[in-house]
C-alpha cells in the first residue's frame, strides 16, 4: 500500500486494506515517519515499512534537490521491501511517498493498481500512468491521462463506517464539526476563532468541535477553553465516522477524501476550497457538491467568522433544508470503491 503524507492519501488506502484482509489477504504499508501514515496505519492495526523521501511540488529548490537525491535509495529500499515481503501487487494513492514504491514495482515486474481521486492526476500518477494495470478514478476527466482501456470510474474508497451513519435530525444542541483535513486549515481555524464571541452572545445552543491540526492546536485550544462554549479543539480526530455521526453540519475543505466522506455519511456541509490546491481541484469538488444541493460553498477570501456564525445560525433554524442537503449528499455517494480496488489487487496477485 503506497501513498502517504496526508490523511487524504492514507485513509482511503486503509479502507482498501480492510477489504483485502476481509478477503483473506495481507496488507503492508510503505511510508515515511513524518507523514500521517506514521500515526494512522499502526493505529488501524496494519504493518508498515519505512523509507526516506520528500515532496517535489511547490517545495522550493532545496527540498527538490534533497528529494531527487533521496529517490535512488528510496527505490532501492522499496525494492528490498517488495522482495522480502513477496509482494503480489501494489496499490498506489499517489503522492511523493508512492514514487519510489511505484518505480521499484515497475522494475521488479510487480503489477500496480492506481487510485486517482482528482480530475487532474497528481505528478507521480501521471508519470507512472503507462505502467499501471488499472487506474481507478473518481472523475471522467482523468481518463485522458491513462492508456485506453485501463481506467474504471469507482469513486474514492471510503470506510464502511461512513455509509453506516444514520440520518440525524438536529437535537436541542446544534452540533458543528469544523475540519481542515489531517493537518488542519489556518483559514478554517481563524474563522472558528472569530465566531466564538458571536456564539457566546447568541441564544443558539451549539457544540463546536474543531480538528485544528497539530501546528495551531495548543493556542487554539487554550483560547477556546476560555469561551465557556460547549465543544473541544482536537489536533487530529482518529474516529472521524463518530465525529460525523454526531455532527448536524460539517465545515470543511473540499479535497477528494473530504467530499467522498461527506457524501457517504450524508452530511450537509459548508465548503471552503483550499485555493492553492493543484489544478484548483478543490474548487471543482466543492462546486459539484454545491450544484447537487449537498453543500454551500465560499472562496477563502469570502470566508470568515461572521459568515460562519450567520450560516450556522440560519441552518440550525431550517431542519428541512438540512435534511434536503443530507439526501442530496447521499445521492452522490459511490459505495464499493474499496472492495473493487481489493478485488483488482487480488486478481493481479493471482497472475504473479
Amino acid at each position: 500500500m503506497a501513498g502517504g503524507g496526508t490523511g487524504g492519501h492514507v485513509i482511503p488506502s486503509v479502507a482498501v486494506a480492510a477489504e483485502l484482509c476481509r478477503m483473506g489477504h495481507e496488507a503492508l504499508f510503505v511510508g515515511t515517519r513524518r507523514g500521517m501514515e506514521a500515526t494512522i496505519v499502526p493505529r488501524a492495526g496494519y504493518a508498515i515499512e519505512w523509507i526516506e523521501i520528500g515532496g517535489l511540488q511547490r517545495v522550493g529548490w532545496k527540498q527538490t534537490l534533497k528529494t531527487l537525491a533521496q529517490l535512488p535509495s528510496g527505490v532501492w529500499a522499496s525494492r528490498r521491501i517488495l522482495k522480502k515481503r513477496k509482494a503480489a501487487a501494489v496499490f498506489s494513492m499517489g503522492g511523493y511517498v508512492a514514487a519510489p514504491v511505484m518505480i521499484a514495482a515497475s522494475l521488479a515486474g510487480v503489477p500496480m493498481i492506481a487510485m486517482e481521486p482528482n480530475a487532474m492526476p497528481g505528478l507521480v500518477t501521471r508519470k507512472m500512468a503507462g505502467r499501471v494495470e488499472k487506474a481507478l478514478l473518481a472523475f471522467e476527466e482523468a481518463r485522458k491521462y491513462f492508456p485506453p482501456g485501463r481506467t474504471e470510474i469507482t469513486g474514492l474508497p471510503v470506510r464502511q463506517e461512513f455509509f453506516d451513519i444514520p440520518a440525524k435530525a438536529p437535537g436541542r444542541v446544534f452540533q458543528v464539526l469544523i475540519t481542515g483535513g489531517s493537518r488542519g486549515s489556518r483559514a478554517l481555524n481563524r474563522a472558528a476563532r472569530e465566531s466564538w464571541p458571536m456564539f457566546q452572545r447568541s441564544s443558539l445552543a451549539v457544540r463546536v468541535v474543531v480538528q485544528s491540526g497539530a501546528d495551531e492546536h495548543v493556542e487554539l485550544a487554550r483560547e477556546f477553553n476560555t469561551t465557556g462554549l460547549d465543544g473541544e479543539v482536537i489536533p487530529f480526530i482518529h474516529n472521524m465516522p463518530a465525529a460525523y455521526a454526531a455532527a448536524d453540519l460539517v465545515v470543511s475543505r473540499s479535497g477528494a477524501g473530504a467530499v467522498s466522506e461527506l457524501a457517504a455519511a450524508g452530511k450537509p456541509s459548508l465548503l471552503v476550497p483550499f485555493p492553492y490546491a493543484a489544478d484548483d481541484h478543490q474548487r471543482h469538488n466543492a462546486e459539484a457538491m454545491r450544484n447537487a444541493g449537498a453543500a454551500r460553498m465560499w472562496t477563502e477570501s469570502d470566508w470568515g467568522g461572521q459568515r460562519l456564525f450567520e450560516t450556522v445560525t440560519e441552518l440550525a433554524g431550517r431542519p428541512d433544508e438540512l435534511a434536503r442537503m443530507s439526501e442530496a449528499a447521499r445521492r452522490l455517494a459511490k459505495p464499493g470503491a474499496a472492495r473493487r480496488a481489493a478485488e483488482l489487487l487480488a486478481e493481479c496477485g493471482r497472475r504473479v
